[in-house]
C-alpha cells in the first residue's frame, strides 16, 4: 500500500522515509498541495516497472512488425518523429 506524505514532511523526515524505502520495501507519494506530484519507491519496484515496460515494448513491436504493409525507412521515421 501506497502511503502519501507531504513534500514539507518528507523534507523533515527525508532519512527515515529513504531507509522505510530503501530496507522497509515501503513506497510513499509525495504531496503538495493536496495532488500527488511524485513517488518514491525502492530499486527493486523500480527494476520490475522497467521490466514490465520492456516487456510492453516487446510485444508492441512484435504487432507493429506482424502489421500488413511496407515497412517505414528509419530516416522517414526520425523525421516523422523529429529526432
Amino acid at each position: 500500500m501506497l502511503k502519501k506524505i507531504t513534500t514539507a514532511d518528507a523534507r523533515k523526515k527525508f532519512a527515515d522515509i529513504i531507509n522505510r524505502v530503501a530496507y522497509g520495501d515501503e513506497s510513499f507519494v509525495l504531496t503538495r498541495r493536496g495532488e500527488s506530484i511524485a513517488a518514491l519507491v525502492s530499486m527493486k519496484e523500480l527494476k520490475l516497472l522497467q521490466e514490465i515496460e520492456d516487456k510492453i515494448d516487446i510485444e508492441d513491436a512484435w504487432k507493429a512488425k506482424s502489421e500488413p504493409g511496407e515497412p517505414t525507412p528509419w530516416e522517414d521515421l526520425k523525421k516523422e518523429l523529429e529526432i
